[in-house]
């Protein structure tokens, strides 16, 4: 059978979605709930939605206790529940147009601690390609069903979220009993990941808080935990309009990979994998800050849970305690923490806006709540002061020209002595020259999605059912 990769919008379309063909966008939409597995939703993978309306809320001073804006951007209305589908879109995309991987021959390896994964199973699924997915055993139980119903395979490694050593052992001797069919589609060191948040995710915070009127219209911090270390690519956009804007890295107390140099397990799925990772462009780093795993998961509890949200409404407004309720997961919770920890440590003002990212919904964790303890209404009252309204500033290093130097080499221990990189491409990654190169290879790549388009034109409609 000839399989046709099926291939989407390109890096503008999904910045901008009004830009897709009108035919095309409309029989998209209308796909999102008819059939949420259909091939046409890739073409909803942007922040906005369907009437351009940004995906987001601000999470005021009365629920922070700080007096900068904590603009929070949420992605459980993309395809598949997560942002990590536009990285994954935008993986296999790329080495499509390239003629880098082929249905008929490849199989596709997603490695990953969650949401990337899942997002690779449903791009796969969707652009005619099998896939598989390496994941950590100990992730919850949603992600493996997830995975498994958007049509991959998944084989569980070792361990928590931090032992991507082991996804990785695994990948080499995928590869290597099958080098031939195996494709490996590594988020960590891809460039198309690092593009889609350096392009889409930043852009569209940049528009948000101007067309928005969100506090002074700015963005004086970007705060974003780190995983693959591609939504923080975001902060390298917001840079080049607000050069005094801060980029802070979150990573659990538990695994202080680089703020310590450090190690250990944890359980804010989807971050502090216990390496710094190839795309993460540390020399544009302005701090780390240390979360707290069960500050997070016990804070996601009091901001969903029935009881939780009775006390949140005696001093926040009804409707967006509401609203949020289901809007965040563990790592959103640790993004929102580690921004009051900023905004207390640069002693940010009123009207400053702070942004940070939702990267998954409470649909992913409802067996992580079910399994904690149920909490009285003091428990609620006592988590929510200490975790929130005296939160102090702690545990932030700050990104001078030597802390910069230390996550830099951190790199090497991984990426040459363990991934096969070279020192001579490490290097290059000390200038921001390098990066620029990087994230405008977008435009070229929006050339070459559009020429694929136009090419098998008639095959691409017939899938779409247009």
């Amino acid at each position: 059978m000839n399989k046709i990769p099926f291939i989407g919008p390109t890096y503008e379309e999904m910045l901008h979605p009004w830009k897709i063909d009108e035919t095309i966008r409309k029989a998209a939409l209308e796909m999102k709930d008819k059939d949420p597995l259909h091939p046409l939703n890739l073409y909803n993978i942007t922040w906005r939605n369907g009437d351009n309306s940004f995906n987001y809320f601000v999470l005021p001073p009365e629920f922070t206790g700080v007096k900068a804006n904590i603009v929070v951007l949420f992605a459980k209305n993309f395809p598949s529940g997560s942002h990590k589908v536009g990285p994954t879109y935008s993986v296999l995309t790329e080495k499509t147009v390239e003629n880098q991987v082929d249905p008929h021959i490849h199989k596709l390896v997603w490695p990953s601690t969650g949401n990337y994964g899942a997002g690779g199973a449903f791009v796969s699924s969707r652009m005619n390609y099998d896939s598989l997915v390496i994941l950590p055993e100990e992730m919850s139980q949603e992600r493996f069903d997830l995975i498994e119903r958007y049509g991959s395979k998944v084989i569980a490694t070792p361990g928590c979220e931090s032992n991507v050593k082991e996804i990785y052992d695994k990948t080499h001797e995928l590869v290597e009993n099958d080098p031939e069919h195996i494709r490996i589609l590594n988020q960590f060191e891809s460039f198309a990941n690092y593009r889609f948040h350096e392009y889409v995710t930043g852009n569209t915070m940049i528009e948000l808080v101007h067309d928005e009127e969100i506090g002074n219209k700015g963005i004086s911090a970007v705060v974003l935990t780190v995983g693959s270390a591609g939504t923080i690519a975001s902060g390298d956009r917001i840079k080049k309009v607000f050069p005094n804007a801060k980029v802070v890295a979150g990573e659990p107390i538990q695994c202080p990979t680089l703020s310590l140099n450090g190690y250990g397990g944890h359980d804010i799925q989807g971050i502090g994998d216990k390496h710094v990772t190839w795309i993460h462009n540390v020399m544009n780093c302005d701090g780390v800050v240390q979360i707290d795993d069960m500050d997070c998961k016990r804070l996601l509890k009091v901001i969903s849970s029935e009881k939780g949200k009775t006390y949140l409404k005696t001093f926040m407004d009804s409707e967006l305690v509401e609203f949020m309720s289901d809007k965040l997961g563990i790592s959103g919770v640790a993004n929102i923490i580690g921004a009051i920890k900023t905004a207390k440590h640069y002693d940010l003002g009123t009207d400053e806006n702070i942004m940070v990212v939702a990267t998954d919904s409470l649909n992913r964790y409802h067996s992580v709540m079910d399994a904690m303890p149920d909490y009285t209404d003091a428990d609620i009252q006592s988590i929510y002061e200490r975790v929130v309204k005296y939160q102090e500033p702690s545990f932030f290093f700050e990104g001078d020209r030597n802390n910069q130097l230390r996550w830099h080499n951190l790199k090497y221990y991984t990426w040459v002595e363990q991934q096969g990189k070279t020192v001579e491409a490490l290097n290059e990654m000390l200038y921001q020259d390098f990066w620029e190169n990087e994230a405008n290879k977008v435009h070229e790549y929006n050339d070459l999605i559009v020429k694929y388009r136009e090419k098998h034109h008639k095959a691409l409609y017939e899938i779409m059912g247009l």
